[in-house]
């Protein structure tokens, strides 16, 4: 066998260094082994996925199973009403609660062009028109308004037999009027000689009383309607012949009533559009039956062609007027006398008698002048009992 040539402490130190060289090596050796059992790791995994694939497949039914469970319960689950939605679907069918819905109309003035040139201006009916709707929406109800120009016979009219669709059993009407009062000669011969529908002057034409009583009976039985009339139905006294009956007001005052000289103008102008009108409304009345006793309130002889529209109402008519038959209703600078007084008892909502009660407070704050007058049309009696403009 050969020998190394070199010394054994040359090997030695020789082996030493290479011992030391070889570090390196052997960590890299223990990094490259861990990276090959990765790699085996790696290659293995197929073969481990396939093993585990029966679970993988119990976790995704489990998963399926699960979702499909809250999905379900989701669906049983009762759904939550959005506040505002409708009350029959809140309610389950139940009734609903009562609404009330206002009408207001106030004129400081007419068409010339419909009343032969007279403008009959006023200052405060606008301003009671917006009070009394004040009052309604306090009270709740969806009131709206008409001023002036277009307080018209259709607009409103219109608005009458809107309410009337849409206000059931239970609901309130609340129909404020401020403006003229007017008359015209009657001409269905079934009135005295002298006898004079009232009405109220509209800013293109007069409304006939016995026309908004018809208006009247479209509102089904059960649905309430109170009426505040801040004008003038003087028939009895232009029939007396006093010095009022013509208009003529204290200095300093004025009234709500459409002068005699300039009714009988106006109906002569417009004679064959009024005659139509009283005529169609007679017989459209003459039919049916005499009104309802609880029209004995009415402190009011009710001609028989109204007495029959009275008999045909099926809601409850609680009419205050802001004067007698005899006497006028005074306008004001901010409100009409009769308005202002009614607003003064009301006292911003304070008041929380019945109907009954506000009248006759009302009245007793009046001057002797003018004495606020009240009937009631169809079964109204238990209507008098009732808190003043509550729905």
């Amino acid at each position: 066998m050969a020998t190394d040539p070199t010394p054994r402490s040359a090997r030695e130190a020789s082996a030493a260094r290479g011992a030391r060289g070889a570090a390196p090596l052997v960590r890299a050796a223990a990094v490259g082994p861990a990276r090959e059992d990765d790699a085996q790791r790696s290659d293995d995994a197929p073969t481990a996925r396939k093993a585990g694939a029966p679970a993988a497949a119990a976790r995704k039914t489990a998963s399926r199973k699960t979702a499909t469970r809250k999905s379900e319960s989701r669906k049983a689950a009762p759904r939550r009403t959005p506040v505002g939605a409708s009350t029959a679907r809140k309610t389950g069918g139940r009734p609903r609660a009562p609404v009330g819905r206002s009408l207001h109309i106030g004129l400081n003035a007419v068409g010339a062009a419909h009343y032969g040139g007279w403008r009959g201006e006023l200052t405060a009916c606008e301003f009671d028109a917006g009070d009394m709707a004040a009052l309604a929406r306090t009270q709740g109800m969806r009131a709206s308004v008409l001023l002036t120009r277009e307080a018209t016979r259709a607009a409103v009219l219109r608005r009458l037999h809107a309410a009337a669709r849409a206000l059931r059993a239970g609901d309130l009407f609340f129909l404020s009027f401020s403006g003229h009062g007017g008359q015209l000669p009657d001409v269905s011969g079934e009135e005295q000689d002298d006898k004079l529908d009232e009405t109220w002057c509209l800013y293109d034409a007069q409304l006939i009383d016995d026309e908004l009583y018809a208006a009247l009976t479209r509102f089904v039985a059960g649905v309430r309607i109170v009426v505040l009339s801040d004008s003038c139905h003087s028939g009895t006294v232009v029939r007396a012949g006093s010095a009022r009956s013509e208009g003529v007001a204290p200095p300093g005052e004025r009234t709500r009533m459409m002068p005699p000289a300039v009714a009988r103008r106006v109906y002569r102008e417009h004679r064959a559009f009024y005659d139509r009108l009283q005529r169609e409304l007679s017989a459209e009345a003459a039919p049916r039956a005499p009104a309802d006793a609880d029209a004995a309130l009415a402190q009011l002889a009710l001609n028989p062609r109204l007495d029959a529209l009275a008999a045909r109402l099926k809601a409850a008519v609680l009419l205050i007027a802001g004067c007698q038959d005899n006497q006028s209703s005074y306008d004001g600078e901010h409100n009409g006398a009769f308005t202002e007084q009614l607003l003064a008892v009301w006292n911003d909502g304070r008041f929380r008698g019945h109907y009954a009660a506000l009248y006759a407070r009302v009245r007793a704050r009046m001057p002797a002048r003018q004495s606020p007058n009240l009937f009631v049309l169809g079964p109204a009696a238990g209507l008098l009992r009732q808190p003043a403009f509550s729905i």
